[in-house]
C-alpha cells in the first residue's frame, strides 16, 4: 500500500515539474498568438544602458548594447515572464485546497509544499530579469549626487561586489546541486517530492544573473567612454 493512500488527489512529482515546465511556454504562445490575430503588436521597449527603473532616461540614449548584450538581455527578460506566469498556479493550488478542506474535508498533503517551492524558485530565478529593468534595490545617497557620467562610473567600480557574490552564490549552489542529486534528497514532508531541481533552479538562477551582470557591464564600459568622447568634443 503506497503511503500516500487515502489523501485523496495527490499530484505526481513528474506531473508537477512537467507543468511548471511547459505551463509558461503555452500561455506565452497563446499571448503572441492573439496579439497576432488582433493586429496588436506590443511597442518595443530596448534595452538600453538602464541600471534603476528611475534613473535619468537621457542616460539610455547613448548606448543601445550590441549583438552579445542583447542576447543575454532578451533571456532575463523572458526568464522573468516566464517565471512570473507561475504565480498563477499558486493562486490555483491555494483555491483546490480551500475547496477540498472546507466542503469536502479533505485538505490535500501536497498544495502547500508545491506553492513554496514554487514561490522559492521564482525568487530565485527573477533576479535577472529584476537587474535588468532596475529593480534591485540600491542605496542611493551619494549616487544622486553625482553626474550622468559619474553615476556610471560608479556601476563599473560597484560592479566588483556584484560578481563576488555572484561567483560564489554559483559555486554554493553548484554544490548544493551535487549533493542534493547524489543523494536523492527530497522534503521531509509527507508528499516526499525531490529537492535537487529546486536546488538545481539556484544554480540557474545564479548563472542568469551573472550573464545579466556581465551584460550590464559591457553596457556601462561603452556607454562611459561613449560619454566620455561627447564631453571632449
Amino acid at each position: 500500500m503506497s503511503d500516500l493512500e487515502g489523501f485523496g488527489f495527490v499530484m505526481p512529482h513528474w506531473l508537477y515539474w512537467g507543468w511548471l515546465a511547459v505551463m509558461p511556454l503555452i500561455l506565452m504562445a497563446l499571448s503572441k498568438r492573439s496579439e497576432k490575430r488582433q493586429g496588436q503588436v506590443a511597442e518595443s521597449h530596448p534595452i538600453m544602458g538602464e541600471v534603476q527603473a528611475d534613473e535619468d532616461p537621457l542616460i539610455h540614449l547613448h548606448f543601445r548594447g550590441n549583438a552579445f548584450t542583447r542576447s543575454i538581455d532578451w533571456i532575463s527578460d523572458k526568464s522573468g515572464v516566464f517565471v512570473a506566469l507561475w504565480t498563477i498556479n499558486a493562486v490555483c493550488f491555494y483555491f483546490y485546497e480551500v475547496i477540498m478542506r472546507y466542503f469536502f474535508n479533505m485538505p490535500t498533503i501536497w498544495v502547500h509544499e508545491a506553492s513554496y517551492l514554487l514561490l522559492g524558485m521564482q525568487y530565485l530565478l527573477a533576479g535577472a530579469h529584476t537587474l535588468l529593468h532596475g529593480g534591485h534595490v540600491r542605496v542611493d545617497v551619494m549616487y544622486n549626487l553625482l553626474p550622468e557620467r559619474g553615476r556610471v562610473g560608479m556601476d563599473i567600480f560597484t560592479s566588483m561586489f556584484f560578481f563576488i557574490f555572484t561567483l560564489a552564490l554559483a559555486g554554493t549552489s553548484w554544490t548544493f546541486f551535487q549533493d542534493a542529486y547524489g543523494m536523492h534528497e527530497t522534503t521531509v514532508e509527507t508528499w516526499g517530492i525531490q529537492y535537487w531541481p529546486v536546488k538545481g533552479m539556484m544554480l540557474l538562477g545564479s548563472i542568469l544573473i551573472l550573464l545579466a551582470g556581465i551584460s550590464k557591464l559591457i553596457k556601462d564600459i561603452a556607454l562611459f567612454v561613449r560619454m566620455g568622447e561627447e564631453g571632449a568634443q
